[in-house]
C-alpha cells in the first residue's frame, strides 16, 4: 500500500469517534506500530486534529473531513478518457472498476469540473475480436502478474504452430487492438511476449520470487541495450 493510501485510510478509521490504538492500526494497514506512529505524527504535524498519545490511543476531533479531490481540467480529461479505454478493451474486471471510478470521481467533482468530466470529447468502441474469453485472459494475466504466479501457456505462434511455455508474468502491454503479456520463459531463458489471441488454454502455477535478471526493470534494460545497437 503507498503510504498516501495508507494515511488516507487511517483518517478514516480515526473519523468513527472511537478510540483507537496503534496497535488495531497496524494489524488493519498489515504495518509496524513505529510506522503508525510516523504516520500519525505527520498528519497532526499537518493540521489534522488527532487527540491521544502512544500507549493509550487516538481518536479524531469532531468536524473534520478530507478536502475535496482537485483535478484540472487536463488532468479530468486524462482520467476519463484512460478510464473509457479500459472499458473498451480492458479485462472484465477492469472494465467494472473503470466504469466504478468514474462514478466516484462525478461524485467528489465541483459541479463545474463534473460538466466537464461528463463532456470529455474522448471515446472508445470495443472491437469484436476482443471476445469474453481474451477479457477474461486479461484479468488473470493481471492477477497472475500481481500475486507473481507461474502461468502454463498453450500458445500457437503466427505460423499455427503450437508449444507450451511455463511463464513468470512480468506485465501487461496494448498496441491498439491487441494485448500482450511480457514475461521471463523458463524454457527459453529469456524474455518473451506472447499475444493474448493466440493462447489457446493458460494454468496458473506455482508462486515465483523476484531474481535479479528475470525482472521486468531487467527486461527494460534488455530493450534499452537493444535499441542502442
Amino acid at each position: 500500500m503507498r503510504r498516501a493510501d495508507r494515511l488516507f485510510q487511517i483518517v478514516q478509521y480515526l473519523r468513527g469517534g472511537r478510540l483507537t490504538t496503534a496497535r488495531m492500526l497496524a494489524d488493519r494497514l498489515e504495518v509496524s506500530e513505529r510506522t503508525i506512529y510516523r504516520d500519525i505524527a505527520d498528519l497532526i504535524g499537518s493540521g489534522v486534529p488527532i487527540d491521544g498519545e502512544a500507549g493509550v490511543g487516538y481518536l479524531m476531533r469532531d468536524g473534520y473531513d478530507l478536502p475535496p479531490l482537485m483535478f484540472t481540467h487536463k488532468e479530468i480529461t486524462a482520467l476519463v478518457a484512460g478510464a473509457r479505454l479500459i472499458k473498451a478493451w480492458g479485462g472484465a474486471e477492469m472494465a467494472a472498476a473503470a466504469e466504478e471510478a468514474l462514478v466516484k470521481i462525478n461524485a467528489v467533482l465541483p459541479d463545474r469540473d463534473r460538466v466537464h468530466a461528463e463532456a470529455v470529447p474522448v471515446h472508445s468502441v470495443s472491437s469484436p475480436e476482443l471476445s469474453d474469453a481474451v477479457r477474461e485472459k486479461i484479468d488473470r494475466i493481471e492477477a497472475a502478474c500481481d500475486t507473481r504466479l507461474r502461468l502454463s501457456l498453450d500458445y500457437a505462434d503466427a505460423e499455427g504452430s503450437e508449444t507450451t511455455r511455463i511463464i513468470r508474468p512480468l506485465g501487461l502491454w496494448f498496441w491498439g487492438k491487441v494485448w500482450t503479456i511480457v514475461g521471463w520463459c523458463e524454457l527459453r531463458e529469456d524474455f518473451r511476449m506472447f499475444r493474448l489471441d493466440r493462447i489457446r488454454d493458460m494454468v496458473e502455477g506455482e508462486r515465483f520470487k523476484e531474481e535479479r535478471g528475470k525482472r521486468l526493470v531487467d527486461f527494460y534494460a534488455q530493450m534499452e541495450r537493444e535499441c542502442k545497437i
